[in-house]
């Protein structure tokens, strides 16, 4: 394992780590591109009580303000706003019989800055997520931003035909039953993506 000496606010910590492993798994990624390539992006779209939820692709520029992180072959472009909370993360690719894929260790606790983020997170972990998991579903807290919750709906929520009627009649309902100041509860799934494992869309 091979570290790249970012320091981040004066710390002694690298900034972020990759692994051998994830390095050739990337670069062989890189190499099919028809387009040139500037790197690996990542950062973090959101978060669970327990999880950050991230964002890990290849980019062909830097924004701005991205932080750089030097590997042997390309760089890693670290979004300016996550960095405090990716501090010491690492990114390793595992391949074996039971899984393959990127795997990112960060040993940071996730916390929303913001208050009534902090405050919503608790509705969906305690009532919200405990309600939709009878169908295998689990609902992630994105952002608030103004009087927006933007969340995800994952498991059996993705690709449900009733995924609407559980946001509308369900989530929207018991998140402005607590917080009325909030006017839209913004789905950003995917649903062509899901399985749609348990109910199907009604024939028009």
């Amino acid at each position: 394992m091979k570290n790249f000496l970012k320091k981040f606010k004066g710390t002694e910590t690298p900034l972020l780590t990759v692994t051998e492993a994830a390095q050739e798994k990337i670069q062989t990624v890189i190499e099919t591109e028809e387009v040139e390539v500037e790197g690996l992006r990542i950062s973090i779209q959101g978060r669970t009580a327990t999880a950050f939820q991230y964002s890990l692709g290849l980019a062909t520029e830097a924004q701005e303000d991205d932080l750089i992180v030097e590997c042997e072959n390309f760089n890693v472009l670290v979004d300016a706003e996550s960095a405090p909370d990716l501090q010491g993360t690492v990114i390793d690719y595992v391949d074996d019989l039971n899984s393959s894929g990127f795997n990112i260790e960060n040993p940071n606790t996730p916390t929303w800055n913001n208050p009534k983020a902090q405050e919503v997170q608790k509705l969906i972990d305690e009532r919200i997520n405990p309600a939709v998991a009878a169908h295998g579903g689990q609902i992630e807290l994105l952002n608030v931003e103004d009087d927006a919750v933007y969340i995800h709906m994952g498991g059996g929520c993705q690709g449900c035909g009733m995924a609407n009627v559980t946001l509308k009649h369900g989530i929207e309902a018991m998140i402005q039953e607590v917080f009325p100041e909030i006017k839209h509860v913004i789905d950003t799934t995917d649903h062509d993506a899901g399985d749609n494992p348990y109910y199907s869309p009604s024939k028009g």
